[in-house]
């Protein structure tokens, strides 16, 4: 039996999700609890590894076992175990074709900034701290241009092992809600710390030290040296992925990933 689960997780207590050397990680802690709610061991695969420091809304993974559970005794069982960083939104059955990385068709990002002069406390570990006035308008505007197909070399982390840099961008809205400016990204995929490349480029746009149109040059010079600096981890946010032929599972039923006001 295959099942599919929804993930919410704080980041910042973890060394990323996938299992390392380095402890705790978001998928030993999420294995070790479902192997004692299936007794016997549990093995996930995740629609998008995140690195340490990096939250999700509702990460998806699958996992196969013969145990027999209800699926609301999942969900209870597994967060009774879990790390109190980690909670258990769902899980659903679903069929043996299903795969939370290969059956995605798109994936969601949130970069959230706090743009205020005073360091953050309530949200310390949860959102990037930008002192300097940003703003965000300038900055949607210059996102723009890398909506899209392209190569995106420019933004791609030195470390990336994917086989090619193309990716296409569906959507990037970069909106102020009070004192916090967000970047929502959906790309087809995306290439290793992309979303935080994007974002550290379109900051110097915002504080007014770079024009409109420099993200673009970036992207068109397909070289990492020319953009911005890779912006913190603790305010990237993995939003969910998509999976059109399975309508079943809910990953937006806790997210608020409205559509950009005009």
């Amino acid at each position: 039996m295959r099942l599919a689960a929804g993930i919410e997780y704080d980041g910042s207590g973890f060394y990323g999700w996938q299992r390392q050397r380095q402890s705790p990680t978001v998928q030993e802690c999420l294995e070790s609890a479902l192997s004692r709610v299936a007794d016997q061991p549990i093995v996930v695969h995740c629609a998008g590894r995140t690195d340490t420091g990096v939250h999700a809304h509702c990460q998806v993974v699958h996992f196969d076992t013969p145990a027999e559970r209800r699926e609301r005794s999942w969900v209870l069982g597994a967060n009774t175990q879990l790390h109190p960083g980690i909670s258990t939104l769902w899980v659903r059955s679903v069929d043996e074709t299903f795969h939370a990385r290969f059956s995605a068709t798109r994936r969601r990002y949130r970069y959230r900034m706090l743009n205020r002069w005073v360091r953050p406390a309530i949200e310390r570990g949860r959102v990037a701290w930008i002192r300097q006035p940003l703003d965000a308008e300038r900055m949607h505007e210059a996102a723009q241009a890398l909506l899209g197909e392209h190569d995106f070399s420019s933004f791609r982390a030195v470390g990336c092992q994917a086989k090619s840099p193309v990716r296409e961008i569906h959507r990037l809205d970069v909106t102020r809600r009070g004192s916090e400016v967000i970047v929502d990204i959906e790309a087809n995929a995306f290439v290793y710390h992309m979303v935080r490349n994007i974002a550290g480029t379109l900051i110097p746009v915002g504080k007014g030290e770079k024009p409109v149109s420099w993200p673009g040059q970036v992207l068109a010079a397909a070289d990492r040296t020319v953009a911005g600096p890779t912006a913190p981890a603790e305010g990237l946010y993995f939003v969910a992925p998509t999976y059109p032929d399975y309508p079943q599972l809910p990953v937006d039923r806790e997210i608020d990933f409205p559509p950009r006001q005009t």
